[in-house]
C-alpha cells in the first residue's frame, strides 16, 4: 500500500510541474502569435496549432491532477446526509465503477493512437499518434489514482468493521 501511495504521490507532484510548465507554454505561444499577428502583422503558423495539442494535453494531465486532489465538483447532497461508514462505501463502490472505466480508456485510446498514427499535423509535422497518446498515458495515471484511494478506503472499512 505505501508503494501506491508513494508513487501516486510521486507521479502527482511530476504531473502538476509538466502542467504548470505547459501552461506557461501555451500563455506565452499565445501572447507570442498575438504581438507578432497585431504588432508585426506576421502570423505564426505553428503557433494555433502548438497551443490546440497543448489544451488537450493540458485537459486529460488536468483532469487527473483534479482527481487526485478530489476537487472535481460533485453532486454530494445524498451522500453528505449518509453515516461516514456508509459514505465510505459509496466511495468504494464509485471507485469499482471507474477502474472498468480507465481500462476502456486505456485500450480505447491506444487503439485511437495507433489508428491515427501515420497522420501528421500540417502545421508542425508531428504525427498525431503523440497528440492523442495522452488519452491511454491519463488513463493509466487515474488508474493508478483510483486503485490507491480504492485500498486506502477499502482498509479504512476493514478497520471500521471490526
Amino acid at each position: 500500500m505505501k508503494f501506491l501511495i508513494r508513487a501516486s504521490r510521486t507521479t502527482n507532484i511530476a504531473v502538476e510541474k509538466i502542467l504548470a510548465a505547459m501552461g506557461l507554454s501555451m500563455a506565452l505561444i499565445v501572447a507570442l502569435q498575438v504581438l507578432c499577428r497585431y504588432g508585426l502583422n506576421h502570423s505564426l503558423f505553428w503557433s494555433e496549432e502548438l497551443a490546440r495539442f497543448l489544451l488537450v494535453w493540458l485537459t486529460f494531465l488536468g483532469s487527473t491532477a483534479a482527481y487526485y486532489r478530489g476537487v472535481h465538483p460533485g453532486i454530494d447532497i445524498l451522500t453528505n446526509r449518509l453515516s461516514a461508514k456508509s459514505q465510505l462505501c459509496c466511495r468504494i463502490a464509485v471507485y469499482l465503477l471507474s477502474l472498468p472505466l480507465f481500462l476502456v480508456m486505456i485500450y480505447h485510446g491506444s487503439a485511437f493512437a495507433y489508428f491515427v498514427r501515420l497522420q501528421i499535423s500540417p502545421a508542425l509535422g508531428l504525427p498525431k499518434w503523440i497528440v492523442f497518446s495522452i488519452i491511454p498515458a491519463s488513463s493509466v495515471i487515474f488508474l493508478l489514482y483510483c486503485l490507491t484511494f480504492l485500498l486506502s478506503d477499502f482498509l479504512k472499512w476493514l478497520r471500521h468493521d471490526d
